[in-house]
């Protein structure tokens, strides 16, 4: 929903040309800005998931907040958390070929 929002925002506000954004130098300066700010892990005092209300792990290697009991991870960019569901990508959990139902 919120997707290409904020360059939409940028190139109409500014005047630069829509395709701009699709170079190499506009992309790596975007990758700077996702990683330029870091997670402060004090928010996880705060912040649940807001499919279970469940408390999230921060996986610092991938820089997501991780939901166990769903298996979803949540990216983290800019140092800021995206909850947004649709969002948040699936990820396995361990032991999942054991609990697969067979049929009979």
């Amino acid at each position: 929903m919120f997707r290409g929002v904020t360059g939409r925002l940028v190139t109409g506000a500014v005047g630069v040309p829509r395709y701009v954004s699709k170079t190499p130098v506009a992309r790596r300066l975007t990758d700077r800005v996702k990683d330029a700010a870091p997670f402060d892990a004090s928010l996880l005092q705060l912040l649940v998931c807001p499919l279970s209300k469940k408390p999230l792990r921060y996986d610092g290697e991938t820089n997501e907040l991780i939901n166990e009991e769903l298996g979803i991870a949540y990216p983290i960019v800019g140092g800021i958390p995206n909850m947004i569901p649709q969002e948040a990508r699936l990820i396995q959990k361990d032991g999942d070929a054991s609990t697969t139902p067979t049929q009979g």
